[in-house]
């Protein structure tokens, strides 16, 4: 059965470890039973990877493929993403689009709101203003 990563990808992906200083013994791999859809596939084999960097407590879990091995893959790069983020000090787009949802569906403060409402009754009282005068 031919690899479903390609040896170029898993060379590249080496590489990128190498520089990153994490060498597989650094590594701690378990295989858990997944979650989500999928049935019973998914209850009854343990294809989702969890991978701990022991020296950074780095912790990955990967379930995007129902391949045990593809999984691995993913997580090793996942992992090498996250550390990379840790050391140039910058955010993940992943976690940034996280932060982002959560500002917007976090509350209004009391004074936000009471701010708006007395934005909205002065533009009312502008727009009065307007108003051809009464015939009276």
């Amino acid at each position: 059965m031919p690899s479903i990563v390609s040896p170029e990808k898993r060379e590249a992906l080496a590489r990128r470890m190498e520089a990153l200083g994490v060498a597989e013994g650094d590594l701690l791999e378990k295989f858990v039973r997944g979650s989500g859809s999928g049935g019973q596939k998914i209850n009854k084999t343990s294809n989702c990877v969890f991978l701990k960097h022991l020296p950074s407590g780095v912790a990955i879990k990967c379930q995007i493929d129902r391949s045990r091995e593809l999984n691995r893959f993913l997580a090793r790069r996942e992992l090498c993403e996250t550390l990379e983020n840790i050391r140039d000090g910058k955010a993940s787009a992943r976690s940034q689009a996280i932060e982002k949802m959560r500002r917007q569906k976090r509350r209004r403060s009391r004074r936000s709101k009471q701010r708006s409402v007395a934005d909205k009754r002065r533009l009312s009282e502008k727009k009065s203003l307007r108003r051809p005068p009464s015939p009276e």
